[in-house]
């Protein structure tokens, strides 16, 4: 993450949205639970401003979530919560990117900024209520990429990365928006996560299997094929996992579909991230990106964009 040198008047923050493509182990019989596996992605993302001010005031999206996440970062840095925020660009909330991270982060970067203090995302974690599961969102707003963290155990502490690789420049994430509904969150993902049955243990054993040894050499190696395939397998098992908590293995019936046309066009990796209603699809390039999203354009509430990985974190620039 690059950071400003000196004490600036203003900052900017741009941090990257994440794809969630799915837990490592809820099984947790090793002592360790969840662990995660997902990229950072250049769009959608969060872009604000903070100015030098005698108080705290906030423009722009979900003002009151940032006013609250100003607060909490300003009472774990010791320091009076004086900054003017606009919000310029953000990412859509119970959508799938990991906004409610990404936006709490960027707040908590720029405040410390603006006041020559250092910034630790994994520091934050506490104050700010992020990483609770899963440590793909803080490790995307640090270092961009695709992720792999090793899970929570007992003591609390935010999931240690365990693998970080580059997603290959010319490889492309057809993303597929429904804007007609939001995924689980809040109180109903706490109930899901509490009600839900014990997950086998032999799928947790087969989705790092299939991380280990077939999702990272494939990208170590730029092998499309190869990396898609492992990443469908995480989403067919956990996908079916969490279904009676979102309606089937998509929780949106229209990216249901799109992804079933995806998977007709012999695309090999697709799915949703996290609680959805997001869906994807990888691709080798941008042509190919290009031509799936032709094929599946239509009126509706869907809405589709052709990201890049993005393998480096957040930017926060002094102006």
């Amino acid at each position: 993450m690059e950071a400003p040198e000196s004490l600036p008047g203003r900052i900017t923050v741009r941090a990257p949205a994440r794809l969630h493509f799915g837990f490592l182990d809820l099984h947790g019989g090793l002592g360790r639970r969840f662990g995660s596996i997902g990229l950072a992605v250049d769009t959608p993302a969060v872009q604000l401003t903070a100015d030098r001010a005698t108080d705290l005031d906030v423009e722009g999206t979900e003002s009151e979530r940032v006013r609250g996440y100003a607060l909490a970062a300003a009472r774990h840095l010791g320091l009076n919560p004086h900054a003017a925020i606009r919000i310029e660009e953000a990412i859509p909330a119970h959508a799938g990117f990991g906004s409610g991270t990404q936006l709490a982060l960027s707040v908590a970067a720029a405040l410390a900024a603006l006041h020559g203090q250092p910034f630790v995302p994994a520091d934050f974690a506490d104050a700010l209520d992020r990483g609770n599961r899963s440590g793909v969102g803080l490790a995307a707003f640090t270092d961009g990429g695709v992720i792999v963290d090793g899970g929570r155990d007992a003591s609390g502490r935010p999931p240690p990365v365990i693998a970080r690789l580059a997603y290959p420049e010319d490889w492309r994430v057809v993303l597929i928006l429904d804007e007609s509904m939001t995924g689980v969150h809040g109180s109903r993902e706490i109930e899901a996560f509490r009600d839900l049955p014990r997950f086998p243990e032999g799928e947790a054993a087969e989705i790092c299997r299939t991380v280990l040894m077939q999702v990272l050499p494939a990208l170590a190696t730029a092998e499309p094929q190869g990396f898609g395939t492992g990443i469908s397998t995480i989403q067919r098992l956990i996908g079916d996992h969490f279904a009676p908590h979102q309606g089937g293995r998509y929780a949106s019936p229209r990216v249901a579909e799109a992804l079933a046309a995806v998977a007709a066009q012999g695309i090999a990796g697709y799915g949703q991230s996290s609680w959805g209603p997001t869906g994807f699809a990888l691709t080798a390039s941008e042509a190919e990106a290009r031509t799936l999203v032709a094929s599946l354009e239509r009126p509706g509430p869907l809405r589709f964009l052709i990201a890049r990985g993005r393998n480096s974190g957040a930017t926060v620039t002094a102006l």
